[in-house]
């Protein structure tokens, strides 16, 4: 590779990932959805297209998009804390539930083939679709929160699988606790603090103990690509309050139906890419 092709390849990267914080920060303050749910596919394609392979690519996305919740969720934090939309009682009954799950499910993600992670995507970005398509609206199942157990449950359940697939909690939380007849707002502000609660431990242990794959992007430490975490975080916080004015102002409701699609093939696409 010369240099001018060298450059021109770098210059491509780097406008990826810019682009790919962007989007992340406007759908996040937008939308009320998690950027991992967008950033991780969009990581998961970019990667591919420099030649890495399709296992190694959702290894890296996965805890690369971790990484990037850390700090935006602190920011999101802030910023529902102060409407008073953060649930702190729950938070404390789940924490160390959700931790155990994140832990078991980010050690797990060391250990498996990036296709069980890609499957597992797949599945929950296209259960995730349906839901914004067809229960945006719709009342609750439930009145009122399960016991204790079932609690434990749900609180492990969105560590462990939020983890596996790089994504905050948001997608899974928000629909779950919303069936059981939870404020929505409150649900979308205390789900901001249960991303830290997930990206924080997961990030760490997939850079400690991953193994970084021979085909790796540039700039790869553990599972964690240092690169795409320096590039899309400035620009994920900076856009996600360009999100929530827009919110204010377009008709959410139509654009989270318009995410929903997008979501839903990107979801299909993903498994499709596995037994295609």
């Amino acid at each position: 590779m010369n240099i001018i092709e060298f450059i021109t390849n770098n210059i491509s990267t780097f406008l990826a990932l810019v682009t790919t914080g962007v989007f992340a920060g406007i759908l996040a303050g937008l939308l009320g959805v998690g950027g991992g749910i967008v950033i991780v596919p969009v990581l998961f394609f970019l990667f591919q297209s420099f030649g890495v392979s399709p296992e190694s690519a959702m290894l890296v996305a996965t805890a690369t998009s971790l990484a990037t919740i850390v700090p935006t969720s602190i920011s999101s934090i802030r910023s529902h804390n102060q409407k008073g939309n953060v649930d702190f009682d729950l938070l404390k009954r789940w924490a160390a539930f959700i931790i155990v799950g994140v832990l078991a499910g980010s050690w797990l993600v060391t250990r498996v083939e990036g296709t069980l992670l890609t499957l597992l995507f797949g599945v929950i970005a296209t259960l995730s679709a349906l839901n914004m398509l067809f229960r945006t609206g719709k009342s609750a199942l439930y009145q009122q929160l399960p016991n204790k157990v079932g609690q434990t449950v749900m609180g492990t359940s969105i560590g462990f699988f939020s983890s596996m697939v790089g994504i905050g909690g948001g997608t899974i939380s928000v629909p779950l606790l919303t069936l059981y007849n939870y404020p929505a707002h409150k649900a979308v502000g205390t789900a901001a603090a249960i991303g830290l609660i997930i990206s924080l431990p997961g990030a760490l242990t997939m850079l400690v103990f991953g193994s970084t794959p021979t085909d790796a992007p540039v700039g790869t430490f553990g599972l964690v690509n240092l690169i795409g975490f320096t590039c899309i975080v400035p620009l994920t916080v900076l856009f996600a309050p360009v999100g929530a004015s827009l919110a204010a102002k377009l008709d959410a409701l139509k654009l989270k139906k318009i995410f929903a699609l997008v979501l839903l093939l990107t979801g299909l696409r993903m498994l499709a890419q596995l037994f295609l």
